[in-house]
């Protein structure tokens, strides 16, 4: 299974730019798409730009991102809790 993720373009030097996501900060490699600009939004694989997304794209999928983050969580706090449990 393959995963893209989507990163603000802050900066940009030649076929690379910086990207940022939740706070961390990425190089992405720019080669595979045309006409990026700083504040664009691009879904990021293995350090490539692979597509460039809307702002509106862009938020929808960092909010998936982010309710799988907090079921994760839930999820392991729950098997704690049964760890717990057994004695």
């Amino acid at each position: 299974m393959c995963l893209s993720i989507p990163a603000k373009v802050e900066q940009i030097e030649g076929y690379f730019a910086r990207v940022t996501v939740g706070g961390a900060t990425y190089q992405a490699n720019l080669q595979m798409l045309d006409d990026v600009k700083v504040g664009d939004y691009v879904l990021l694989h293995t350090g490539f730009a692979i597509q460039k997304l809307n702002e509106e794209e862009a938020k929808e999928s960092l909010e998936v991102f982010e309710d799988f983050k907090k079921l994760n969580e839930q999820l392991d706090e729950e098997e704690k809790d049964k760890g717990e449990r057994i004695v």
